[in-house]
């Protein structure tokens, strides 16, 4: 056969291909607008356009995986771009008269800077009262636009002398403060418990040398904090050990929870990321070399010191990053109960009508050993994915244990204005703990915590037996 005759047929077979390729596309679209006619005609109860397509979208993503969706918007935007201006008040409703109460300010916010406190009360926001206001309602009287005020009426703590109530039992010894809002930095660098002046003490009360370091999530600014907290460590001296506190935390960036695992790590494959190829091919096996892999580079700090990562059934995705990376090296001992098993990224794609957006799950991130971290909606708990603690440290406290936690973290966390407010909350003081100050150190009040000391104990008598 002619070599020309050779060509033709080849671009005629192409031409064909393609042709067919179109028809389908249109043959689909054809047999949706059909369908579509003859329900909206014939049906017995009517169901309008709109709803037959939300009809349709819901279908085709429920042969999806569970985080990807179909979005307006507003929704798509809400969840990462949107911020709340404020005065940077954690509050509670638990004293007699369910009056807001102040848990404690915001290192740095209006509020701390007005001189408002843990244990303060808020008896009117703007001039009304709160004392029959929900405290739902209450947080969101204290948000609105950055720049604008607001003026709450404070009164010391419940029970303070200088509490004064007039014979209706309305509080009369108060003040008002005039706050300008601001858009607020939640911190995400957090260690054991806070100084009077508001900064952290990075070493864990009890423990001689042994710093706590947690970290809720990954934001743009984390990794600043957490070199900050780092600096003021290595001012002090070599600590001890190192406990890396991921429990709770959701995740976040990726960029910065690789730059955490940089942080202590001098080489290696930090995560890998498995994608569709960008001709629409299927996705190429985890053992392949073109998967997306992230290493680290020289200059870790602390090399030599031991290291446990603290870890629950809420720490996810780019905390699972985290504490997978530090295990695979054999960096950590991971201390506590199974991860959850988000180990996908999504990607948001605006569409053409300009109200809606497609969530869709363009990657996985792998382990540095390439074993999967997300979990399938149909994975047993025998199968592979998220991060188990190494053997002998797994503890689950029970819901009892985590609530008293829960109780002592908030009070620890506060800024000690008021310390006997802070200190005890709303709960009387066990005559143990007025003998014996230590009942509330975190080892005999959080058994995790306890349990990575015994951790960090265990790699240092290890190491000491090498030597």
């Amino acid at each position: 056969m002619p070599k020309r005759n050779l060509v033709l047929l080849v671009l005629i077979a192409i031409a064909s291909l393609l042709a067919w390729a179109a028809r389908e596309r249109g043959g689909r679209g054809r047999l949706y607008g059909e369908v579509t006619g003859h329900v909206g005609r014939m049906v017995l109860e009517p169901v309008d356009d709109e709803a037959l397509f939300r009809g349709a979208m819901e279908g085709m993503f429920a042969q999806l995986d569970e985080h990807s969706a179909f979005v307006a918007v507003d929704s798509g935007r809400s969840e990462s771009t949107a911020e709340f201006a404020g005065v940077g008040l954690e509050l509670t409703a638990e004293g007699r008269d369910r009056i807001p109460a102040v848990i404690t300010p915001l290192v740095g916010s209006p509020a701390w800077l007005a001189g408002i406190a843990a244990g303060d009360r808020i008896v009117a926001i703007d001039g009304i009262a709160t004392d029959r206001v929900r405290l739902k309602d209450a947080v969101a009287m204290l948000r609105g636009p950055a720049g604008s005020r607001v003026v709450l009426d404070i009164a010391p703590p419940d029970g303070d002398p200088t509490e004064v109530s007039d014979e209706a039992g309305n509080i009369t010894a108060t003040r008002s403060v005039s706050i300008e809002r601001a858009v607020l930095r939640s911190e995400t660098v957090c260690g054991d418990r806070r100084r009077a002046d508001g900064s952290w003490d990075w070493f864990l009360e009890g423990e001689e040398g042994v710093m706590l370091i947690r970290l809720s999530r990954f934001s743009p600014h984390t990794i600043d904090d957490l070199d900050r907290a780092l600096t003021e460590i290595a001012a002090v001296g070599q600590p001890a050990g190192v406990i890396l506190d991921l429990r709770g935390n959701p995740g976040g960036l990726l960029d910065a929870a690789i730059e955490v695992c940089d942080r202590f790590l001098d080489d290696g494959v930090i995560v890998s990321m498995r994608r569709r190829p960008a001709d629409g091919t299927r996705p190429v096996p985890a053992s392949a070399e073109r998967l997306d892999v992230r290493r680290a580079t020289p200059g870790a700090i602390l090399r030599e010191v031991p290291m446990v990562v603290v870890v629950d059934g809420v720490t996810a995705s780019a905390a699972e990053i985290v504490a997978a990376c530090l295990q695979d090296h054999g960096r950590a001992v991971v201390v506590g109960s199974r991860t959850f098993g988000k180990g996908t990224t999504q990607t948001t794609v605006p569409l053409s009508d300009g109200r809606h957006a497609l969530r869709l799950t363009t990657a996985e991130y792998l382990r540095p050993n390439l074993a999967p971290l997300h979990r399938r909606p149909r994975d047993p708990d025998a199968q592979t994915w998220g991060v188990w603690p190494d053997r002998g440290y797994e503890l689950t406290p029970t819901g009892e244990t985590l609530e008293a936690v829960h109780d002592w973290r908030r009070h620890r966390d506060a800024v000690p204005r008021h310390p006997a407010v802070v200190a005890n909350g709303d709960r009387p003081v066990a005559d143990s703990e007025r003998e014996d100050p230590s009942a509330l150190w975190p080892r005999h009040v959080d058994p995790v915590l306890g349990r990575a000391v015994a951790a960090i104990g265990a790699r240092r008598a290890l190491a000491g037996a090498r030597d």
